[in-house]
């Protein structure tokens, strides 16, 4: 079927919009003479948002925490200058204060993430279009084993399904990166192992 693209809340979006607009949270984020932001031509976009889902790596029995675990954080934004990616906005969810505004601009990230994460949203189009579920595509991000995934989860499926990770670069040692791996069963063999895999899961 087809990834159900999910639709950021406005809140988040004026976040990131207005700290595109704020050069001080720009040169906050980023180091001004490296930054690819800063290098950019023409108008910066915000584009392909994703909720971002934050997961205690261990259960106090040393189990792999379940998905169901899993806390909504904020929301990912690629930055685009043109067509290419040059990095990525987090917002942060909050209590709405007094204006009213429930998310707030964390911070602008570079390095492999915002690339692999385009990679692992393409990735994830030609695994749905070939598979007969719909799956709704999150960022998971599990800090005790270093590991931030694409993380699919199906909505419509005609059979129960089992939710997918792709992890992105770079991926926990004995990961492959983007490579669609069982959820649990990742999550599990990281657990097992205290993140260190010996052999590759794919």
């Amino acid at each position: 079927m087809s990834l159900q693209l999910p639709q950021p809340p406005a809140a988040a979006l004026r976040a990131v919009l207005g700290a595109l607009d704020d050069l001080d949270a720009l040169s906050d984020a980023l180091p001004v003479r490296s930054s690819a932001v800063r290098r950019a031509i023409g108008p910066l976009t915000p584009a392909h948002p994703l909720p971002v889902h934050l997961l205690d790596p261990m259960a106090s029995d040393g189990a792999a925490a379940p998905l169901a675990r899993a806390r909504r954080t904020g929301w990912r934004f690629l930055i685009k200058a043109g067509d290419e990616v040059v990095a990525a906005a987090d917002t942060l969810e909050r209590v709405a204060e007094e204006s009213g505004e429930t998310h707030t601009f964390a911070h602008f990230a570079e390095g492999p993430y915002p690339a692999s994460t385009l990679h692992a949203l393409q990735q994830a189009r030609l695994h749905a279009a070939g598979a007969q579920t719909t799956y709704l595509p999150r960022l998971l991000s599990v800090p005790g084993h270093y590991m931030t995934a694409l993380w699919l989860h199906p909505v419509l499926s005609p059979a129960p399904t089992p939710d997918l990770l792709i992890p992105l670069v770079p991926a926990p040692l004995g990961v492959t990166a983007h490579i669609p791996h069982h959820a649990e069963e990742l999550l599990a063999l990281l657990a097992l192992t205290n993140g260190a895999l010996l052999t590759s899961t794919a």
